[in-house]
């Protein structure tokens, strides 16, 4: 079951009213908690421009509990903000890609990865305190999984109740069972919320992708089309995340951007999938 209304945690993390200083020294002290020693599990977040999100999205990450030793990293896309800095004063490892686009960015970031695992998340995105060990126990516990993904709900940020919202998620979960059904289930997988074994992902050339078609459905198609396994959902609300509706704001609003959704489930539309 859904929530309708966004949950405390995640309404703390994402109107986020301290200081960036008292944020950040606050990441820089709970952080080593959670990278013991030697990372299992990297968190891959690309980030282009995103100096008005990415210490919430940190923030969220760096309060995960779980038994894993994870290390957060976050690859700065030629940012012309303060994007790198505040990664940096959180205490958080951040490389540069200078080549632009988001696949460049999450190669770059497969590639400087540390962790067995890489889980890839956004820095519009707020995940819950129990994200990352939901999210890595199929693949460390489970045997034949190539791929997980997770759920996800809006946040509004335009005026857009969140009960429209709540209604809108039960239909793209319709519109997701349908592309499993009826297409292929690898256009369910999302960047934000998506997970894999790095040298898996590193032997089918991460992220790269013919023209036309998304990077993270992608490279979930080409691991499960390798033999690694089949995609596996994560369909616990522990693992449930958070993100900005600002793409749905681009596609002209919700309604606009129902309808283009619909269109490409329908085989109406040659548009290629956007981010949501």
């Amino acid at each position: 079951m859904r929530p309708i209304s966004i949950p405390t945690y995640i309404k703390e993390k994402f109107y986020l009213e301290e200081s960036t200083e008292k944020t950040c020294s606050e990441i820089r002290s709970i952080y080593p908690l959670l990278q013991k020693g030697d990372p299992d599990v990297s968190v891959v977040i690309p980030a282009y421009n995103e100096e008005a999100n990415i210490l919430k999205t940190l923030s969220a990450l760096a309060n995960n509990q779980c038994k894993y030793n994870v290390e957060i990293l976050v690859v700065n896309n030629n940012s012309k903000d303060r994007t790198e800095t505040l990664v940096k004063e959180a205490g958080i490892r951040c490389i540069l890609e200078t080549v632009q686009g988001i696949t460049a960015a999450r190669n770059a970031g497969l590639y400087a990865a540390k962790g067995k695992y890489i889980l890839n998340a956004d820095a519009d995105t707020i995940y819950p305190k129990d994200w990352i060990e939901e999210m890595v126990k199929p693949l460390a516990e489970k045997d034949g999984i190539a791929s997980v993904y997770g759920n996800f709900s809006f946040i509004p940020t335009a005026g857009t109740p969140r009960f429209v919202y709540f209604c809108y998620e039960y239909m793209a979960d319709l519109m997701r069972w349908f592309n499993k059904m009826f297409k292929d289930e690898a256009v369910n997988v999302y960047g934000f919320n998506s997970g894999f074994k790095r040298e898996e992902g590193i032997a089918v050339e991460g992220f790269n992708h013919p023209p036309g078609t998304n990077e993270d459905g992608w490279l979930a198609l080409k691991l499960r089309e390798k033999k690694f396994g089949k995609l596996y959902q994560v369909k616990t609300t522990k693992a449930l995340v958070w993100t900005a509706d600002r793409r749905i704001q681009m596609d002209g609003g919700l309604w606009k951007g129902s309808i283009k959704r619909v269109k490409r489930m329908l085989g109406m539309s040659i548009e290629g999938r956007t981010d949501l």
